[in-house]
């Protein structure tokens, strides 16, 4: 792959692609760029394959393979029927996918069934809980980032 813009305004995609999909970028003089946006103050895009990344089991039902940054975090949930989350609220406004799989969603007093194709949007410092009735996958995007997760301070994940 040819860099043909100075290397001091856009970034190598070694840095910003993970390392199997590096082979799926390549330059496009003129594309993608607004003028009068300083590709600096605009940062530069990223490309992950989400499967690719760690797998961190929370308990014997529940797993997760998230990615982060500071104003999104993507996580996707890989749960076994009887998996729950337990009651908990966070800063973070909450957008939940299922994608395959069946959840029953606790929040405010209500029941919410959840199938797959299914999405719910959870305002900030709303309480709920999921309990994954059948194995489920479960896409959630979380803004800004959970910052709690990366400092260890959400503990909720790990209560009995």
């Amino acid at each position: 792959m040819t860099n043909t813009k100075n290397a001091s305004s856009v970034a190598d995609p070694a840095t910003t692609v993970a390392p199997q999909l590096v082979s799926q970028v390549e330059d496009a003089p003129g594309r993608g760029i607004l003028p009068k946006i300083s590709l600096h103050l605009a940062g530069e895009s990223q490309l992950f394959h989400l499967d690719a990344q760690p797998v961190e089991t929370i308990n014997d039902l529940l797993s997760r393979q998230y990615l982060q940054e500071t104003n999104v975090a993507f996580v996707k949930w890989i749960a076994k029927k009887g998996g729950v989350v337990p009651l908990t609220h966070h800063i973070n406004e909450q957008v939940t996918w299922i994608i395959e799989g069946h959840a029953e969603v606790y929040s405010q007093g209500r029941k919410y069934i959840m199938k797959a194709g299914d999405i719910m949007i959870i305002p900030p410092n709303v309480p709920h809980e999921f309990i994954f009735v059948e194995d489920t996958i479960d896409i959630d995007i979380f803004a800004p980032g959970r910052q709690n997760w990366l400092d260890g301070t959400a503990t909720y994940l790990r209560q009995k």
